[in-house]
C-alpha cells in the first residue's frame, strides 16, 4: 500500500499525451547516447547494438501505450495511465504486464475491430452528417493501432528473455572456445525502471550454446531469476559460473535507466528540484534522466577440481572499492536538455559534480561533459 502512495493517475487527455510526448523525445535520445559510450571506447559496436536494440523496444512500449491511453479522459471506457511520480517518473510495472496480457489476444481483437480504413470512412460520415465530434470511432481507431503495435511485437516487456549474439570462436590451447554476447531486460517493479543486461561469456560445451536445447532454456531461466535489482552483478555473474561449468563469464553490465524527473509530472526533492525550477524551461525541455552503468570484469581464471580427475574454471572478479557493492566499475549520467544543464552548472550542486552530463542540444546534438 505505501508502494502505490507514489503512483499517480493521468485521467486527462491534454495531460496523458503531454506524457507521452516527453518521452517520445526522451527515448529517441537514448540511441545517440548508448552511440557515444562506442565512441568514448566505454563499450564495443555488439554491446552498443545489443543496448540499442533494448532501448528501440522500449520506446516501441511507450509507442503503444500513447496508442493506448491516447483518449484517456474522453470517454469512460478509455482507461487512464498510472505512473510514478515519486520513485522513478515511469509507468508503472503493471501498466507493462496488462499490455503483454493484451499481447496475447491481439489477433482476436484486431479480428473484431473494423479496419483502419473503416474506422476513418464512418469518422468522416458522421462528422459530415451529424455534426459532432466521433469521439467514440476515434477511441475505437486509437485501439485498433494500439493491437496492431502489439501483433508487430519487438516491445519491452515485464520480462524480457535472454538473446545470444555470436561474437567468433577464440583459440586456446587444444579447445576452441565461443564467445557471445548476451542481452535480456527486466521491468523492475518496485522501481518501476527499466533495466538491461549485457554478459560476455565464453562457451567451451559441445554445441554452441543457443542451439543446445538442455542448456540454453536452463541459462534464460537462471539469468531471469537471477534479475532482481537487490543482487549485486558479483552474486549473479559467481552463481553463473558456479551453476553453468562450461560457461564462462567475462563481463557483467547492468544499465538502469531512470529515474526520469519532470517539473510537470514528477515530485523532485533535492538538487534536482532546484535545478528543473531554476531552469524555467519550456514545455517538452524540461526534464532530466538519470543513466546508471555497472560493470563487472573477470580479471583472471583460477583452476578447481571437479570429479575425480577433472578441473573447472572459476572466474575471479575485480573488485573496486567499496567491495561490498560487487562491481568492477560504476558511472553515472544525467541526460537533459540545454535549459536544464545551464541551471544545473550555474548552481553546481556536490552531488551531481561526479556524474557526466549528456547534454541533448537542437537537432538531437549530444554533447558529453564531465
Amino acid at each position: 500500500m505505501e508502494l502505490t502512495l507514489d503512483h499517480q493517475v493521468l485521467a486527462d487527455t491534454v495531460a496523458t499525451r503531454r506524457y507521452f510526448r516527453k518521452f517520445e523525445r526522451i527515448t529517441t535520445h537514448l540511441a545517440k547516447v548508448a552511440a557515444e559510450e562506442q565512441a568514448a571506447g566505454r563499450m564495443t559496436a555488439p554491446e552498443v547494438e545489443a543496448l540499442a536494440r533494448s532501448l528501440v523496444s522500449l520506446n516501441l512500449t511507450f509507442r503503444a501505450l500513447a496508442l493506448k491511453y491516447h483518449f484517456a479522459g474522453a470517454t469512460r471506457e478509455a482507461g487512464t495511465l498510472t505512473f510514478d511520480r515519486v520513485e522513478s517518473g515511469f509507468p508503472v510495472a503493471s501498466e507493462l504486464m496488462e499490455m503483454a496480457s493484451d499481447a496475447t489476444q491481439a489477433e482476436r481483437h484486431l479480428a473484431s475491430l473494423p479496419t483502419v480504413e473503416a474506422l476513418k470512412d464512418e469518422m468522416v460520415r458522421v462528422i459530415l452528417s451529424e455534426r459532432v465530434v466521433p469521439t467514440r470511432l476515434q477511441y475505437a481507431l486509437s485501439q485498433r493501432l494500439y493491437y496492431e503495435e502489439l501483433a508487430k511485437g519487438g516491445l519491452f516487456w515485464a520480462r524480457n528473455d535472454p538473446e545470444a549474439v555470436w561474437l567468433g570462436n577464440l583459440a586456446e590451447g587444444r579447445a576452441e572456445r565461443r564467445q557471445y554476447l548476451l542481452r535480456w531486460g527486466v521491468y523492475e517493479t518496485t522501481d518501476n525502471l527499466p533495466v538491461i543486461y549485457l554478459m560476455t561469456l565464453e562457451d567451451t560445451g559441445r554445441e554452441g550454446l543457443p542451439k543446445d536445447g538442455t542448456r540454453w532454456p536452463m541459462v534464460q531461466r537462471h539469468l531471469m531469476a537471477q534479475s532482481v535489482g537487490g543482487l549485486t552483478l558479483l552474486t549473479i555473474a559467481r552463481g553463473f559460473d558456479e551453476d553453468f561449468g562450461d560457461l564462462h563469464p567475462k563481463r557483467l553490465r547492468r544499465i538502469r535507466l531512470g529515474p526520469m524527473y519532470s517539473s510537470a509530472f514528477t515530485t523532485q526533492t533535492g538538487p534536482i528540484r532546484e535545478v528543473l525550477t531554476a531552469a524555467r524551461a519550456p514545455e517538452g525541455e524540461d526534464w532530466a534522466l538519470a543513466w546508471t552503468e555497472e560493470d563487472l570484469i573477470s580479471e583472471r581464471v583460477e583452476e578447481s577440481p571437479s570429479g575425480w580427475f577433472g578441473v573447472q574454471e572459476r572466474q575471479v572478479f575485480a573488485l573496486a572499492e567499496p567491495r561490498e557493492r560487487g562491481l568492477s566499475g560504476l558511472d553515472r549520467s544525467i541526460i537533459l536538455p540545454a535549459r536544464p544543464y545551464q541551471a544545473l552548472a550555474e548552481l553546481d550542486p556536490p552531488a551531481f559534480r561526479s556524474m557526466r552530463k549528456v547534454v541533448v542540444g537542437e537537432g538531437g546534438r549530444i554533447l558529453n561533459l564531465k
